[in-house]
């Protein structure tokens, strides 16, 4: 009895052990999400409890925040989900232009909104010690900003990581994380959005 093993076999063994370590990192990736959903459930918990209770909530002076621009920056920011997903698909059909061109996109409309954020905190009239409206503004889009810059450079990082000849010819688990990060805080934000500007 031949007790050899086929090339073949070892390639269907090898993509295999691939595939299973692909599904462990992702899998803990998204224990990670869960662990960060958790985090912002509880400012969210902690900034609905204070809106509620505290009498003179706004900051003095202060009648209330300014949409359009925001809400501009919300539209940019949500749509570049659509743009990184672009960007996904364009990798699944190894077209690695593309893959760069949907991913500078989403990169670039990330940054619109971190710079479009900067510019507002400097209008504002009400800094991070001007009552607790202030220090949950600032906590929560500041900590949600950060976020932001973090997407971004896991977005510049798997750019980079393309011009490594035949680094993306088998398994994208950098590129699916990365993408599914930048969901989870095009969420987040939506929620933040409502909250702060809309229920004011």
């Amino acid at each position: 009895m031949d007790s050899s093993i086929s090339s073949e076999e070892l390639h269907h063994s090898g993509h295999e052990h691939t595939h299973d370590e692909e599904g462990n990192k992702m899998f803990g990736f998204i224990v990670f999400l869960l662990s960060e959903t958790f985090i912002f459930l509880g400012f969210f918990t902690g900034y609905i409890v204070y809106k509620t209770t505290i009498p003179d909530w706004l900051p003095p002076g202060v009648s209330g925040l300014e949409v359009q621009d925001p809400a501009i920056n919300t539209v940019v920011l949500v749509s570049s989900s659509l743009v990184i997903y672009l960007a996904e698909r364009a990798l699944l059909r190894h077209n690695l232009m593309q893959f760069r061109q949907f991913l500078l996109l989403s990169i670039a409309m990330g940054t619109y909104f971190l710079v479009g954020q900067a510019i507002e905190w400097s209008h504002l009239s009400f800094g991070f010690t001007t009552g607790v409206f202030g220090g949950m503004f600032y906590l929560l889009t500041g900590f949600h900003g950060l976020h932001v810059l973090t997407g971004i450079l896991l977005q510049i990082i798997v750019f980079g990581r393309s011009f490594i000849p035949g680094n993306y010819d088998t398994g994208h688990f950098g590129v699916n994380a990365t993408s599914l990060f930048w969901h989870f805080v095009d969420v987040i934000w939506i929620v933040l959005f409502v909250l702060i500007y809309i229920w004011q």
